[in-house]
């Protein structure tokens, strides 16, 4: 996994603070891949509760994770039981790591 622990921590504590406690996060795509390099953080954020506005969501984490982690390219995916689930949701899931 391509993310420094101070990076990891941050990701964990925003998301927590803005999706609740009970959310959890899953890093996915080329970040957790240690032989590759660059690549955007792509995170998949699942709700165990319903959220009632998704797109809104993800857009405060990826403002708030912008801010902490610097200008780079984060790409958030915020899922919740109502989410119909797309092939990126299933891919996600299954390759990615829970932080």
């Amino acid at each position: 996994m391509r993310l420094t622990d101070d990076q990891r921590k941050a990701i964990v504590s925003i998301t927590a603070d803005l999706a609740g406690g009970d959310a959890r996060v899953r890093l996915f795509g080329s970040r957790v891949h240690d032989d590759l390099r660059g690549g955007d953080i792509d995170l998949l954020i699942e709700c165990p509760r319903p959220i009632e506005r998704p797109v809104r969501l993800a857009t405060q984490i990826t403002a708030r994770l912008q801010r902490a982690l610097g200008d780079r390219k984060i790409d958030v995916l915020v899922v919740d039981p109502q989410t119909p689930l797309e092939p990126v949701h299933h891919a996600a899931r299954a390759q990615g790591i829970l932080l």
